[in-house]
């Protein structure tokens, strides 16, 4: 039997308005899981004057996204890019390094990509 894995973990801390958002993706992302993820961070994110998030993203099992998925994502960078003070996106491909290049274009603040998962928090953590 050959199983398929896919989808997204997340955690989400909060600290008066300072999120702490952690997104662990899984094989390839499809709508469904965004439709799943959104309210998630939308809830978290609501009457909430003013939130600042710092993000760590394991790509380190993401093969990619469906094209419906990947508008999702787009359409989430756009809604709350403005909230987001750092990104670090932890992979393992050379695609996943150029799409931290490409992100920083969508969102307020910094994305970096790392290699490294200790790496990642020390620089969100600076």
């Amino acid at each position: 039997m050959n199983v398929k894995r896919h989808g997204l973990s997340i955690g989400i801390e909060r600290i008066d308005n300072a999120f702490f958002l952690s997104l662990k993706a899984i094989g390839k992302l499809t709508h469904e899981d965004y439709e799943t993820i959104v309210p998630m961070l939308d809830s978290a994110l609501e009457g909430i004057k003013d939130p600042r998030i710092n993000a760590l993203i394991d790509g380190t099992e993401l093969e990619g996204w469906e094209l419906r998925a990947a508008w999702d994502d787009f359409k989430l960078g756009l809604k709350h890019g403005s909230q987001f003070e750092k990104i670090a996106i932890v992979g393992n491909r050379k695609w996943q390094e150029y799409s931290a290049k490409m992100g920083s274009w969508f969102i307020s603040g910094e994305v970096k990509y790392f290699e490294t998962k200790p790496g990642a928090l020390d620089w969100l953590q600076e």
